[in-house]
């Protein structure tokens, strides 16, 4: 992998060119933000261009057009963003930064293994609002509690655009046991690679491989060259097992608006 040029082409297509609907894409002299169309959703600044020098009045300008809209947001900073320093500087601004994510990226073509695997019956692609549920209750079993955000957001993207949405579980019976979730973005060489959670009676026994492998094969069957996810430090090195390399570094940066 030549990663200088798939970073090149991740900081164009993914953070600089790229749109959320429903959220709005604004693009200024120095950032790339997404703006919530409603005030109780959070809004982004995907990808910024900034120096020493104007660093500290364009986050203030960000906080202060945010705040007009009543809206928080999430500043995502990558290792490499400009200035060295701007971690500090959105810390000093009332920034809380959640743990620290790699970015993992898979050259389809190269990962031979998962192309080739099997994959077992017992995972199944999930199409509707039910079987969402069904991941919900996986992850209840596992954190506590349950994300109505995500929950709503997964049937939402599902029922409007189930091409760019792929969803799978593993499942016991009728019990979903391990889910994963693909988002397929139109206009871009990347699929981005989401959950790979699996209750621990069910681990070790290859769903985790299988739900990679299957979104892998998926991601060739539609034309996209490139996976892509934010790794946490236990998912990490099983993803570099299997054929991810890692290019950087990202930190979420979170202003919750009072």
């Amino acid at each position: 992998m030549n990663k200088k040029e798939v970073l090149r082409l991740f900081d164009k297509e993914m953070r600089g060119d790229i749109t959320y609907p429903p959220l709005r894409r604004e693009e200024t002299e120095h950032l790339v933000r997404h703006v919530s169309p409603t005030p109780d959703d959070s809004g982004v600044v995907l990808f910024s261009r900034l120096s020493e020098e104007n660093a500290e009045e364009v986050i203030k300008q960000e906080l202060e057009y945010f705040s007009s809209l009543q809206q928080s947001f999430e500043w995502k900073l990558f290792d490499y963003d400009q200035p060295a320093n701007l971690l500090e500087r959105l810390k000093g601004h009332g920034f809380t930064v959640d743990e620290q994510e790699a970015l993992l990226v898979l050259e389809v073509a190269q990962a031979e293994e998962l192309r080739s695997l099997v994959i077992p019956p017992e995972i199944r692609q999930i199409t509707d609002s039910a079987g969402i549920d069904d991941i919900m209750q996986l992850k209840e079993q596992l954190w506590g509690s349950v994300n109505a955000e995500l929950a709503a957001r997964l049937k939402r993207d599902l029922a409007e655009d189930p091409e760019h949405l792929l969803v799978y579980a593993a499942y016991s019976g009728d019990q979903a046991v391990s889910a994963a979730w693909m988002y397929l973005h139109e206009g871009t060489s990347f699929g981005s690679l989401w959950g790979g959670s699996t209750l621990p009676d069910f681990r070790n026994k290859g769903y985790y491989t299988a739900l990679v492998a299957v979104r892998v094969q998926a991601a060739l069957e539609r034309g996209y060259p490139l996976l892509m996810v934010d790794a946490s430090p236990m998912s990490r090195p099983i993803l570099e097992k299997k054929g991810f390399e890692f290019l950087a570094y990202s930190y979420p940066c979170f202003y919750e608006h009072k």
